[in-house]
């Protein structure tokens, strides 16, 4: 979901770009409000690390195409879906500044994206689901909000008039469907350890 520059119109980049520091903005003033903010800083900078290497490694798929995956979805359940946002953001910056991947204009669309689209799709969908089971809560949002995501993905490449959404539709969502399938059974083990190993961090409150 890394779009490079030069395929977003630069007004619409203007507009994904404000959408996304409006999201920051909010961030930082509820984070500004937060007592634990030392152990907030450790954890978002841990998966920011974390998201760099998971969402830069290839996987071979059975579609012949590499796949990567994005831990975004990890952040939002256990730190909360703003923080998702600034993980997302961090792991954009510096896969930019350090593998060249994506770029500076389309910045604020992927943002949106792996951010905005991601961690708060998967946030939104745990709270509601987490009432019924914990592990069907991890697995169904994570695959959800991989799925809001890639519908961001296709709606913003469309506008941008990369190519018809039924085209966008049949390339993306097979794609998707098996990262999301993936993560989500990875990351019940994941909380599930995190919840046996370090439970304060299940237990903090989500921003």
């Amino acid at each position: 979901m890394h779009i490079p520059d030069g395929i977003i119109p630069l007004w619409q980049s203007a507009i994904y770009w404000t959408l996304a520091l409006i999201n920051l903005g909010i961030f930082f003033y509820i984070f500004s409000r937060k007592t634990d903010r030392e152990i907030r800083i450790v954890a978002t900078g841990l998966f920011a690390a974390a998201a760099v290497a998971v969402s830069s490694i290839s996987i071979p798929s059975p579609f012949g195409v590499p796949v990567h995956f994005f831990l975004i979805p990890l952040a939002a359940i256990i730190l909360g879906p703003l923080t998702a946002v600034l993980v997302a953001t961090l792991c954009l910056i510096i896969q930019f500044f350090i593998l060249g991947m994506g770029g500076i204009t389309s910045m604020g669309a992927n943002i949106l994206t792996m951010g905005v689209g991601l961690g708060i799709g998967t946030y939104a969908v745990y709270r509601i689901v987490s009432e019924l089971d914990t592990s069907l809560a991890v697995f169904s949002s994570t695959f959800l909000g991989i799925m809001i995501a890639t519908a961001v993905h296709i709606m913003v490449l469309f506008a941008a008039g990369v190519a018809s959404p039924e085209m966008l539709m049949a390339t993306l969502i097979p794609f998707y469907i098996f990262v999301a399938v993936i993560e989500g059974a990875a990351n019940i083990f994941i909380v599930s350890f995190i919840g046996r190993i370090k439970p304060e961090l299940i237990t903090m409150d989500r921003v």
